[in-house]
């Protein structure tokens, strides 16, 4: 009996535990069909103490150093949106981050995405977006 209440107090207790977030890496993941659809790489992080409007210029800073250009911001709607043309076809790749107020910080989600018949690598993908998304932290 004494077990079985040591073992009830321990599932209360757990249960009353907030789930951690997940990191930027955890939270990756690819969505289309290579070469035959677009293909979505999409993350997302929440950052306790962070200030949203920070946020969106550590974002800002960052996207422009990683190569994108026509950085677009809309504050309103905690909203970025940007362009990358590495392939040489002159068919960019669009970046879209936004960030808004959860709790007492503020969550970004990210999402990169290339057109059907272009292809990248995952893993360098995750590595330059969550680069991107942890700045927010600044």
């Amino acid at each position: 009996m004494k077990t079985m209440l040591s073992v009830t107090t321990l599932m209360l207790c757990l249960g009353a535990t907030p789930i951690l977030a997940q990191s930027c890496e955890g939270n990756f993941r690819v969505e289309g069909t290579p070469m035959l659809t677009a293909l979505n790489f999409r993350t997302s992080q929440i950052f306790a103490g962070v200030n949203r409007d920070r946020a969106l210029d550590n974002l800002r800073s960052a996207m422009l150093a990683e190569g994108f250009i026509r950085v677009g911001v809309d504050r309103s709607a905690g909203a970025l949106t940007a362009f990358q043309e590495t392939s040489g076809s002159g068919r960019p790749q669009t970046l879209r981050v936004s960030a808004r107020k959860t709790g007492n910080g503020t969550r970004v989600d990210a999402v990169f995405m290339i057109q059907a018949g272009q292809l990248a690598d995952a893993a360098t993908i995750r590595g330059y977006l969550c680069r991107v998304v942890s700045a927010a932290r600044g």
